[in-house]
């Protein structure tokens, strides 16, 4: 089958063929029709200090996909052949204690797809029975392949309620996109975005934002003056990972606020730490999805009119990957999707 390889511990991917996955037991192998590009995929690219520290070549990388099932293992029993599918990339342990509790995003055992084990930059992919997310017929394989990065737009998004509240979400990236229309259709009442890159703060903007605020020359506070807010922003998406951005949502959180935290800081945070205690301010860090619950979550909502499409906004054929991991990295796009078909 033809892939995205990386062979040794220095950058760069190569298409090449390699040997089709055969699932084993309580496993189900998939003909992956699209993949989506995630800032994960571009570290393992660049091989740069995170990769060379989580990785080990060689590696088919990639974790977002949709495809069709086209064998199951021994035992399965959940998936049949033919079914559009797309794959929880959490694979868990089963028998640690946040496990055994129900609680298995937090398995401190987890092994990634696309990180720990071969991914979904392929022709193929096998993964676990249990890691399998069945679509209905009616989605777009596109969309279908985004479900991943969703979900840690919806995980993040629901760490708190927000009917009738003002947010505030920094980093306009696709997961931050997504979670602007997320907020949008539970019942947000101002959604403020900022970023610094103009193409995306307009791709947020017409995705329906209230205020989308390039921080390179203007400051949250004159978004609030803007909507007339007068308490400050209730909650706090952070999806950037700008050092300089939590410490600006902070400033500009009412007193009670509550911040979920998705972008990986790029350096170390000094905060105010007596402002978090005097302030009463709440943070939480997030990574990936409750399984599965978020995957519940965002069907319904897709299924009820949340629509995420605009964030898609290149598409490549599987040969022309360099361009599409380029357009990527550019960082003037939405999501890049590469299409395996």
């Amino acid at each position: 089958m033809k892939a995205l390889y990386i062979d040794a511990a220095v950058a760069g991917l190569r298409l090449v063929e390699r040997p089709e996955p055969t699932p084993g037991p309580g496993d189900v192998k998939i003909r992956v029709l699209r993949t989506g590009i995630c800032g994960t995929d571009l570290h393992i690219e660049s091989w740069d200090a995170w990769a060379a520290g989580a990785v080990k070549a060689p590696l088919i990388p990639g974790h977002e996909f949709s495809g069709r099932v086209v064998e199951i293992g021994e035992d399965v029993a959940s998936v049949r052949v033919g079914e559009l599918v797309s794959g929880e990339g959490h694979i868990v342990c089963g028998h640690c204690r946040n496990c055994r509790a129900g609680r298995r995003h937090l398995c401190i055992n987890t092994s990634s797809v696309g990180v720990n084990r071969d991914g979904a930059f392929a022709e193929f992919v096998v993964i676990p029975a249990s890691n399998v997310w069945q679509h209905p017929e009616t989605i777009d394989p596109d969309l279908a392949a985004i479900f991943d990065p969703l979900g840690n737009a919806v995980h993040t998004t629901l760490s708190f309620p927000l009917v009738g509240e003002d947010v505030l979400i920094t980093g306009a990236g696709p997961i931050g996109l997504m979670a602007a229309k997320v907020a949008r259709h539970i019942g947000a009442r101002f959604i403020v975005i900022t970023d610094v890159n103009e193409a995306r703060l307009e791709l947020a903007r017409r995705m329906g934002v209230d205020l989308a605020v390039n921080v390179a020359i203007d400051r949250v506070a004159s978004a609030q003056s803007a909507l007339g807010m007068t308490e400050g922003f209730d909650i706090g998406l952070e999806m950037s990972g700008h050092p300089t951005a939590l410490l600006e949502m902070l400033e500009n959180l009412t007193h009670g606020g509550r911040v979920a935290m998705l972008g990986l800081p790029s350096a170390p945070i000094g905060i105010d730490w007596a402002k978090v205690v005097s302030h009463m301010i709440t943070i939480k860090g997030i990574y990936g999805r409750e399984m599965f619950e978020t995957w519940y979550a965002m069907n319904a909502m897709v299924q009820t009119g949340l629509d995420v499409s605009a964030v898609i906004t290149d598409r490549f054929p599987a040969s022309d990957w360099e361009q599409a991991f380029a357009v990527a990295r550019g960082g003037d796009s939405g999501k890049v999707v590469i299409d395996w078909t």
